[in-house]
């Protein structure tokens, strides 16, 4: 497994919502598109932003509390026709669990509980280099993250 961090939300050019994860020790990033419910709702927790009544990924993490359930991990383990699978790993009064999700909802609650976020499987595959400063490569992806963000 490989970690991960949420680096921003942002819409592509066609006004579709994405999230970009970085490899956490590395130059390399993954893009998801996501709904536009999700990518709200990560962006606000990236941000530091309160809505003034609870969100469902808010909801989601109360609950888990007032249950005594930690959220130890997400992992996005598998890309399928261009569909990316997750799942939550819980730990709860009655062992640890894994349940399945989408990686939007569970990027969006990890986020809230501050559980780290990996990748495995085939979805490494999927993973975009970008090797130094220097490399064009990486002056075009921070390019399309400027123009990402200022869309978004």
């Amino acid at each position: 497994m490989l970690e991960m961090q949420i680096e921003t939300v942002a819409r592509d050019p066609f006004n579709n919502h994405v999230v970009i994860l970085r490899e956490l020790d590395g130059n390399r990033v993954l893009p998801i598109w996501i709904g536009t419910a999700e990518a709200l709702a990560i962006a606000l927790e990236l941000r530091g932003e309160k809505p003034p009544r609870p969100l469902t990924h808010d909801l989601m993490r109360n609950i888990l509390d007032e249950l005594g359930v930690r959220v130890v991990r997400v992992v996005i383990h598998d890309l399928v026709d261009r569909t990316y699978y997750a799942y939550i790993t819980l730990e709860t009064p009655f062992g640890v669990r894994e349940i399945d999700s989408r990686p939007s909802d569970a990027l969006a609650l990890a986020l809230r509980t501050n559980a780290p976020v990996y990748i495995s499987g085939n979805v490494i595959d999927s993973l975009i280099s970008i090797t130094s400063e220097e490399d064009d490569d990486w002056e075009r992806f921070q390019r399309l993250i400027d123009e990402l963000e200022e869309e978004t």
